[in-house]
């Protein structure tokens, strides 16, 4: 087989390409970095041709031109796993919907049909001398979502690093029905803000870490707190196995704190599913056979991550209740972010031997008047979605401490999450553990 004149064979342009596109048809563009932007301005201009064309994406970095080119919903129907900034505003404006999900469950959804998939499109990196494209920065569902679709189209980008992965990390140029060629480079997020918050939690965090942790980190500016603490410490040996690998990660691979050499599985390799950061991340990225990629329905399995005798998980959260129920993905009835692999990991690292889940968040928030509000509630009353629950609690943090709610009854909880909320809302929040008698009289006050 010649794969390169396969190649050619297929080779398009972006406005050919989504001519595959059908009326009422299912296009998923993926996620994060794997979004396909040649192909999706190229699918916008088909606005008023195409009905009822339903589209799904996650954590958009550049402004999704199906929704822009097409606000009132005339052709296109746009639906996020989980939000980015940008996602959000569409979300708030009803230009687009989101789907809740596990993330280790996101493969399944597409296998068992759940999720049906017409036409795929995605980014990939260049093909190999085998005829082979790497999924690159994106792993996750990607083999779930291309298996389940009817027509696949790749769009080439030479910015895409080559990253191996544990499986299902590339397809070969005779499974794609068109290529697209594009070398736009991608939109990288802005460096994330540090907080004297971050750094108070990150710093209350920090006692609970020791030598050879396996560590999952989300995204923010605490986990970037966190590993910088961690880089200028004395801990070592450290193992990464992630759903997203950031920046953070990279601060502690330059500084020697990352071998994956006490790891229990993959030893000796770095795990993520997704990858999003700066080019400096992406570079360190490629041909990197330190690090692998790998699907969700293994990163996030609670039956992996259980294997790690020391895993540590830390994520943020938007607010928490006095029961201890936790929501890390809208404000009320707004959406802000996602459930992810939240739960996947707070469910691994407690059925791990000596592993830790930490949730954090800040005690406060101040709204647009300048009003200062506690993100520790009496009870969620406005519509909240609670993201982990709370018979599954684990280790909550603030600027003010870090407490652990698991096996504990529900006045030592609320005691205890009292504890890490801003003293000038304490009072009122025994008053109301009062009055919901979760509170022991000879708690402390």
């Amino acid at each position: 087989m010649n794969i390169h004149e396969e190649y050619r064979k297929r080779l398009r342009t972006a406005e050919e390409a989504v001519r595959l596109v059908k009326d009422g048809d299912w296009v998923d563009y993926s996620q994060c970095v794997s979004f396909p932007p040649a192909l999706d301005r190229a699918l916008a201009g088909r606005k008023g041709e195409l009905r009822d064309v339903k589209l799904r994406g996650a954590i958009s970095m550049r402004p999704v031109q199906v929704v822009e080119q097409d606000p009132e919903q005339e052709s296109f129907t746009y639906n996020v796993w989980h939000c980015s900034g940008l996602d959000r505003k569409y979300l708030d404006a009803g230009r687009a919907y989101f789907s809740p999900m596990l993330f280790r469950h996101c493969g399944r959804y597409y296998e068992r049909g759940d999720a049906p998939v017409d036409v795929a499109m995605v980014t990939v990196a260049p093909m190999d001398s085998h005829g082979y494209f790497s999924y690159g920065l994106t792993n996750c569902a990607q083999q779930e979502l291309i298996d389940a679709a009817d027509r696949v189209i790749v769009e080439v980008n030479p910015h895409m690093p080559y990253i191996v992965g544990l499986e299902a990390d590339s397809i070969h140029v005779t499974q794609v029905d068109a290529i697209v060629e594009n070398d736009e480079d991608f939109v990288h997020p802005a460096p994330v803000r540090i907080s004297d918050i971050d750094r108070k939690i990150a710093a209350n965090i920090f006692p609970h870490l020791q030598d050879g942790i396996t560590l999952q980190l989300g995204i923010g500016g605490m986990p970037n707190a966190l590993g910088s603490l961690i880089a200028e410490s004395d801990l070592k040996d450290l193992g990464m196995h992630t759903e997203l690998m950031s920046d953070g990660y990279l601060t502690l691979y330059q500084a020697g704190k990352i071998t994956n050499e006490r790891k229990e599985l993959n030893r000796g390799k770095g795990i993520f599913g997704i990858c999003n950061g700066s080019r400096e991340l992406y570079d360190f990225l490629d041909h990197n056979i330190s690090i692998l990629s790998a699907p969700m329905h293994y990163i996030n399995d609670p039956a992996v991550i259980r294997q790690f005798a020391n895993f540590v998980s830390i994520n943020g959260c938007l607010a928490v209740d006095l029961y201890g129920q936790v929501c890390s993905e809208t404000a009320g009835l707004r959406q802000i972010s996602g459930t992810g692999g939240q739960l996947d990991f707070v469910t691994g690292a407690f059925e791990a031997p000596h592993g830790k889940a930490f949730l954090a968040t800040a005690s406060t928030f101040t709204d647009r008047q300048g009003v200062l509000h506690s993100n520790i509630l009496p009870h969620f009353a406005g519509g909240e979605v609670i993201t982990t629950p709370r018979a599954q609690a684990p280790w909550i943090v603030t600027e003010y401490g870090a407490v652990s709610l698991s096996g504990k009854p529900a006045w030592q909880r609320a005691e205890a999450i009292i504890s890490v909320a801003h003293p000038d809302f304490r009072e009122e929040l025994i008053h109301a553990a009062e009055a919901q008698r979760i509170w022991r009289r000879s708690n402390k006050r």
